[in-house]
Parts: structure tokens; sequence; C-alpha cells
């Protein structure tokens, strides 16, 4: 069985869908996602990024004979692209390939935690945990990253300020950012998501908003503290052995939002 497993998304959208698409190996997997995300698939045969496929122009030119082989060589397709896209999936469908589509979002009243959404389209069973091995040791040092995908969902940076002053009192305290984040000049900055996890895995705790850094400190195994403002935690709040959500409010302070 050759099987190929298209995922797009930002960080944490794939991590929370790791248990179903890892649920899918068979003799062999091919996995395309973002970009950013092709260090972070460790199970599959072959991980590329879906801009290097060429699939993203599929409906905008011609399809190119080389993908449309590679496209046929698979006994199956699982893709959470193009699912919403009527135009892409009348193209690929014209196109006689075995290829199933899925939402690639749980719906706005979803009840049930994001991966067991993704699981549940696959046949799998409630409670998968996403894990990504590192193999690190653990050291002495908390990780505070203060950001995420949308203001909204971000605590104020002066409460985490003042939160990482009376941590310090336990233990260094290190800050994180990524690239197209806010300045942040005293931040650690890792580009390749894998050594990202990897750093994280280090960490003794991890502190952050609802974000993809969250969810992948979360899957490395390192102690997480999650704050959630406007989202979900139902549904949206990272799984992992050591994983403690907090909400928030916007008149909160450190103690109100964290006792």
């Amino acid at each position: 069985m050759r099987r190929l497993v298209i995922r797009p998304g930002a960080i944490g959208d794939l991590i929370v869908s790791l248990p179903a698409l890892e649920s899918l190996r068979c003799d062999y997997l091919e996995v395309w996602v973002a970009a950013p995300n092709v260090p972070l698939v460790r199970f599959a045969g072959r991980v590329r990024s879906i801009s290097s496929t060429g699939l993203d122009l599929l409906g905008i030119t011609d399809p190119p004979p080389a993908l449309v082989d590679h496209l046929r060589s698979f006994d199956s397709i699982v893709s959470w692209y193009g699912a919403n896209r009527l135009d892409f999936r009348d193209l690929i469908e014209n196109l006689r390939l075995p290829i199933h589509f899925l939402p690639a979002l749980p719906p706005q009243n979803a009840t049930v935690h994001a991966t067991d959404f993704y699981l549940e389209q696959v046949g799998g069973a409630h409670g998968g945990t996403p894990r990504i091995p590192c193999g690190v040791t653990p050291e002495n040092f908390a990780v505070i990253h203060p950001f995420s995908g949308s203001p909204r969902k971000n605590w104020p940076l002066a409460k985490f300020r003042q939160l990482a002053r009376g941590l310090e009192r336990t233990m260094p305290v290190r800050w994180c950012s990524g690239p197209d984040l806010p300045p942040l000049p005293e931040a650690v900055r890792i580009d390749d998501l894998y050594e990202l996890a990897c750093w994280l895995a280090r960490a003794r705790l991890y502190i952050g908003n609802d974000s993809g850094i969250t969810h992948l400190a979360a899957a490395v195994g390192t102690p997480v503290l999650a704050l959630f403002g406007p989202t979900d935690p139902a549904v949206w709040a990272p799984r992992g052995p050591h994983v403690r959500v907090m909400r928030w409010k916007p008149d909160s302070s450190p103690v109100d939002a964290l006792q």
C-alpha cells in the first residue's frame, strides 16, 4: 500500500492532527505539509512541502505531467487540502485519483477536542496524544513564549514579564519568539521547528498562549502552562502528559489568572 497524506495548515493545526496522520501509516507513507512543518513529521517515508510539489498551482496552470504521474502512483490519497475548493476538487476527481477529501478544521460548534476530530475522520479512536520525539536531556530553565498567531489570543506582555520576575526566583527564564512576531530583543529565535522542538524539550517548564509553539512544547513532553483567552480549550488545548490550562480575562492580574 502506497499512501499520500496532504495536510496544510499552521504549526498547531499540524500538531493536533499528528495522531491521525500517524494512524495512516502503511507500507509507504508520503506526507505533504506547509514548508515550515516539514521537519516535524518524523514517521513518514518521505515528507515534502506542498509548495515544492506544484499542487498549489493546479487550477491556475495545466497539471504538470510529472505531478499527475506521481499522484497516480498512490493507492490512497487523504487530503485536508482543497476540501472547500470545488474547482480544485473537480480537477482532481477528473484526473481519476484515489483521493478522499476531509474538512481541514472542526466546525465552530465542535464538542470534541481537535485531535479527536481528526482521528474520527480517519477511523481512529479518541484519546490520541501528539508526540514529537527529541531524545534530549532536560535542564533547569523555563521558556516563555508570549505571542501567538492572533493578538486577541495574547495575554499582555507586561503580565508575562511580571510572571517571569517571580519565576526567576526559582529558575532562569528564557524568552522565545519567531521571525514574523513582534520584536523581543532577548528572545531565542530558532527557525527550524524540529531544532526548536528539541530546545523546548530541554526546558523544565514552558508558559505560553494558545499558539502553535505551545502545542509544540506539549508534543515534546515539556511541562506546559497554556494561557487561553477567547479560544475554547476544550477543543484547542494542547495535549500532553504534563499540560495545565488556565483561562484569563482582559483585566486579570497574573495572580488572578494563574490561581
